[in-house]
């Protein structure tokens, strides 16, 4: 990092509650993990008494099959967090433009601040448009949050052959992707794919994901990362997550469900994004009867729910962000918004 730059960046807002008696709409974590996740942890215990196998190949296998691509491309790391932070690390340098997605997650900005680049912000349903060609990197968030959408595989897919043309990395945040159908940009010539197993495995606190990437992007990613990056547990737990072929299968078809049902709902009091991912960005109307988003999220914490201010996000004035939960969960949160 940039020291300088360091002392000049600050940290950005995030959801979550960790008040077990809250229902938390305001972090987009799936509240199922896969069946047989406590056993593998406990049984990784034993183990953790030694420092993690040597490149960590079980979770490396895993992590490929999962993100359809050769195990060798796989670079474990501690959440998708640490993958987006090794990647602007090794690519941008003080002064460097990087294309930027805007509302999108405030870490991607901080990031590049803290090494001294400058993020250009684009409209996040423009981005794949943009020129990458003056940009030392591109950031896209598939899908994107906090809004939920994403471009059309086709743009995407174009976009990424204009970076590698332009000598421009395109990064790709993936951590919603295992929600969608879609296929995953990792092992493409040009791009680095960071994935996370906190949202769509229900396990933010393991601390668990990867980058994929090729060539001299990923012999960086291997130089930089930090020796045994993950815990044994972590490693174990998240190789059996990603073998849980029924258990996404079913979160897919649930949270899509659920999705539908709760935008129909929301829009009669809200202005709500189509998304393809497990939340749903709403803006209140003028007319709302709580007023400002300020009141609404604290009578809604008055009554043990939470969800998140997205004015926190870049360009959003007026708008929360709700998580797709279990039905019943829902239940609760459309009759605490009387809707």
């Amino acid at each position: 990092m940039d020291p300088q730059s360091v002392d000049r960046t600050e940290r950005v807002p995030h959801g979550s509650s960790d008040d077990p008696a809250v229902l938390d709409f305001s972090a987009n974590i799936n509240p199922r993990t896969p069946p047989g996740t406590r056993a593998v942890y406990e049984d990784a215990l034993d183990a953790a008494r030694s420092y993690p196998p040597r490149g960590y190949p079980d979770y490396r296998r895993a992590a490929a099959a999962y993100a359809g691509c050769e195990p060798d491309r796989v670079v474990p790391t501690a959440g998708g967090l640490q993958a987006i932070r090794l990647t602007v690390a090794t690519h941008v340098e003080p002064g460097d433009s990087v294309l930027v997605p805007a509302p999108s997650f405030g870490e991607y900005a901080r990031e590049i601040r803290l090494q001294g680049g400058d993020p250009e912000f684009v409209a996040h349903d423009g981005l794949v448009d943009a020129d990458p060609s003056p940009h030392a990197m591109a950031v896209v968030c598939v899908p994107n949050n906090p809004t939920g959408d994403a471009p059309t595989p086709d743009a995407l897919r174009a976009f990424a052959r204009r970076c590698r043309e332009a000598d421009t990395l395109l990064l790709a945040d993936e951590a919603f992707l295992g929600f969608t159908d879609r296929d995953s940009l990792a092992g493409r010539e040009g791009v680095v794919a960071a994935r996370s197993l906190t949202k769509l495995f229900g396990l933010p606190g393991l601390r668990a994901g990867f980058a994929v990437a090729r060539g001299r992007a990923l012999d960086r990613l291997r130089t930089a990362v930090p020796a045994w990056a993950l815990g044994t547990p972590a490693a174990a737990v998240g190789a059996h997550a990603m073998r849980a072929d029924e258990f996404v299968a079913e979160t897919r078809d649930r949270v899509a469900a659920e999705r539908d049902r709760m935008r129909d709902r929301l829009a009669d009091r809200f202005d709500v994004h189509d998304s393809e991912a497990p939340f749903l960005l709403c803006r209140l109307r003028d007319a709302d009867p709580d007023g400002s988003v300020d009141a609404l999220a604290a009578r809604l914490e008055a009554g043990g729910i939470a969800v998140r201010d997205a004015t926190t996000f870049r360009g959003l004035d007026r708008h929360i962000r709700v998580a797709v939960r279990l039905p019943d969960e829902n239940d609760r949160l459309l009759e605490a918004l009387d809707v």
